[in-house]
């Protein structure tokens, strides 16, 4: 009896797939129409609590999938296909190419056939097209509002009747050049061409002409210049631009001296890499002899004989003060906004000033008066801050120092990396201003230890570097990791970034602070911190759960110091790195989490980066009493940077893997020991131990077994014999191609 009443009620049982096919037959019938679950249910006849959930979870599925729309917690509607959105467009090679709305993270495929020739980069309005369900959503380009680029940089082919041009990036189609608008480029020329006339209905082709002839593939100004103009980033200097700075006075007036504070009687030094030219940041030291301060919980008076001195230091960081010399709305300022960066590739630097600015006139050469921007610090033997201020400054560096340099005074004194105490044991100290440099070192070690108890995040990862002789070839690589002079630096800009954020964004309880290009980093990814806890599980490693920010700081600092040294450290450090999201300029303070600092900001390279002029103008600003700036204005500026960072990074990128590839195209056919460095469905990467050098070993190549990528674990299984590649794993390879022009090495393993 109680059987046939849950027939009579419920029915025979509907299964999934034609319970999705009747929702979406439902829908369909009625487009633009609000419904209720109620309403679902009557119409469906849906009357069991079972059958009412898994309709519930079929429409949230839909919604997910952008086939429905969820109005309410109990309503749903059909999406509208005809909807139409604007995004950014991402072409790919294999032709997976998608579309990202504004405003989302999510991209949606696009076909080859509905991508009405976009290109990545390029702003478009899309539709999303009908579909059946378990399909994946797929959209529809129906316009190109603006295009991204309209130069593109590659090799030309020229034939009897036309000519190509071969591009850098892949294109599904073809770029064609008319022979008259060549400009003298011939097979094998790197050039620069600009679109004449995009593909449309009838013609699918790139219509383009010449505008620059870079030189020929494989001569190296040719092949760095191009790696520019790929990324759109400039590799000349405008010539007016130049005209504008040679007319700037370089004579200091005595006027301009007073209104400043002197320190040209205080020992000041650069420090900085040997073939540094623009140096934008000094660093000056003195003691200052005070008694204890009477408010000490001590029972010494100001007068007694036996209470000794405390001691205190006054540590000056002294910036370029490039916004004295550089104009805003300036031609020279329109130029460097435009750029917002300097840009250091393997062989040159691409200056974000006219070199006469930053190679002469605002770089703080030795023995030459400078006009600075200054953090001046009164701290004691612990490093703890008494007292700063910031003020406008003349100084007189004393010496050029390089890194190597001081870290061989530091070492000569009995200060070893990273160790030992920070005062030399022996009666003299040995080496040109060695007190001064050690002191400084001293105190750079006690603001380190208190940022890292903090908070801050331990990433310490090695810079590839190359030796290259007088034609840009590459005679050596190596690796550079910071020792103590770098690091004594560091902490300095450091704590005058941070003392100058505090400074205008550190107000009182209900005051608003003023407009300000904070350097902002935002907490890990909690997804991707998951992930990273699960990846390090496979190599031994357990990484403790997190819910604070100090928290997740001390855990990933916990493992850096764990792996540290071993082989697979490298791939855990990228695991680690893909965790963070990226710092970036804003005027909506959130904090810097890698730093562990509340308030950060940029103001010690103002002959490198736009942002640290911005900074220094508003602090003039506002040190006048000036009303707060435009945030608006400053938040496009800041957009704009972080993405012209962004866009050096990657050329900076670019010119090391050329580099590395033309480097290793000399020891074709040579076997190395290396590690397994990543692991990908399509084969696995290795980096050589000797030079850290990575190509790739394609899956096809790994002849003893067929392997198949098992993505839970990170690792290439082999089905007959279960042979697995996995992330540290020792390998002998052997160079097998080095292709210049994809910029990528081919290995093979030795048995």
């Amino acid at each position: 009896m109680g059987k046939k009443t849950r027939e009579k009620k419920g029915g025979k049982r509907i299964t999934r797939p034609l319970l999705a096919e009747k929702l979406e037959a439902f829908f369909n019938n009625r487009p633009g129409q609000v419904v209720s679950f109620k309403e679902i249910f009557r119409q469906l006849k849906l009357d069991t609590h079972p059958m009412k959930m898994l309709a519930i979870d079929i429409m949230e599925e839909m919604a997910w999938d952008d086939y429905l729309v969820k109005v309410t917690d109990s309503s749903y509607k059909l999406a509208d296909s005809t909807q139409v959105m604007e995004g950014v467009f991402q072409a790919k090679a294999n032709g997976r190419n998608t579309v990202t709305p504004v405003g989302s993270e999510k991209p949606i495929f696009v076909a080859e056939r509905n991508s009405l020739w976009a290109l990545t980069g390029d702003r478009v309005r899309f539709c999303m097209m009908a579909r059946r369900r378990s399909h994946i959503r797929e959209a529809q380009v129906i316009e190109i509002i603006e295009r991204k680029k309209e130069q593109f940089v590659g090799r030309l082919e020229v034939d009897s009747d036309l000519a190509f041009l071969i591009p850098q990036e892949p294109l599904a189609m073809s770029i064609i050049i008319p022979k008259s608008k060549l400009k003298g480029g011939k097979t094998n020329d790197r050039a620069v061409v600009k679109v004449v006339a995009w593909p449309d209905a009838e013609h699918r082709n790139i219509l383009a002409e010449v505008v620059d002839i870079l030189g020929e593939m494989g001569e190296n100004n040719a092949e760095m210049n191009a790696i520019l103009a790929q990324y759109g980033l400039p590799y000349k200097y405008p010539q007016a631009v130049e005209d504008a700075a040679n007319k700037i006075s370089d004579q200091i007036t005595q006027e301009e001296i007073d209104r400043r504070e002197d320190f040209r009687g205080v020992f000041t030094c650069t420090i900085d890499p040997h073939d540094a030219k623009d140096f934008d940041d000094a660093l000056s030291i003195r003691e200052v002899n005070l008694n204890h301060n009477l408010n000490d919980n001590s029972n010494c008076e100001l007068s007694t004989e036996h209470c000794e001195p405390k001691k205190l230091w006054e540590v000056g960081v002294h910036i370029a003060d490039v916004s004295h010399y550089v104009t805003e709305g300036s031609i020279i300022d329109k130029e460097a906004q435009k750029r917002a960066t300097s840009i250091y590739l393997v062989d040159r630097t691409i200056p974000m000033l006219p070199e006469r600015l930053c190679n002469y006139i605002c770089s703080l050469r030795p023995d030459e008066d400078k006009l600075a921007y200054s953090v001046i610090f009164t701290m004691d033997e612990e490093a703890e801050i008494k007292d700063y201020r910031i003020v406008h400054t003349v100084i007189r560096s004393d010496r050029r120092f390089c890194y190597e340099e001081v870290q061989e005074i530091l070492e000569k004194n009995g200060v070893k990396d990273g160790t030992g105490e920070p005062a030399p044991k022996k009666k003299e100290y040995e080496g040109e201003y060695a007190k001064e440099l050690i002191t400084l070192d001293a105190l750079a070690k006690k603001l380190r230890a208190k940022r890292f108890k903090n908070g801050s995040v331990k990433f310490d990862r090695e810079e590839m570097r190359f030796d290259i002789d007088e034609k840009g070839k590459p005679t050596r690589v190596y690796f550079k990791r910071s020792k103590d002079a770098n690091k004594l630096i560091e902490e300095f800009m450091l704590i005058a970034n941070k003392t100058v954020a505090e400074s205008v964004g550190k107000v009182p309880k209900g005051k608003k602070a003023k407009t300000l290009p904070y350097r902002v980093h935002d907490n890990p990814d909690p997804i991707k911190m998951e992930q990273l806890k699960q990846f390090v599980v496979r190599f031994g490693y357990r990484m403790k759960s997190t819910s604070t920010k100090g928290a997740t700081a001390r855990a990933i600092n916990a493992l850096m110091d764990e792996f540290e040294g071993r082989a697979e450290s490298n791939a855990i450090q990228l695991v680690a790195l893909k965790a963070m999201m990226k710092a970036k300029y804003s005027t909506h303070n959130i904090g810097h989490f890698g730093l562990a600092f509340d308030y950060y900001t940029h103001f010690t390279s103002p002959i490198r980066r736009y942002p640290d002029t911005m900074v220094h103008r508003l602090l003039t600003r506002y040190e006048e009493g000036g009303k707060s700036a435009n945030q608006n204005y400053y938040e496009e500026q800041c957009e704009h940077s972080s993405q012209m960072e962004q866009v050096a990074a990657n050329a900076e990128r670019d010119s090391i893997k050329y580099k590395m590839v033309e480097f290793m195209g000399e020891h074709l056919g040579e076997e190395y020991d290396a590690h397994v460095s990543g692991i990908t469905s399509h084969g696995i990467y290795a980096e050589i131990d000797e030079n850290h050098c990575e190509g790739m070993i394609a899956i096809h190549d790994l002849k003893d077994d067929y392997y198949e990528f098992d993505e839970k674990n990170f690792c290439l299984v082999g089905r007959r014999h279960h042979n697995r590649y996995q992330l540290g794993d020792e390998v002998r390879i052997k160079v097998a191609k080095a292709n210049l022009e994809k910029k990528q090495l081919d290995f093979t393993i030795v048995e």
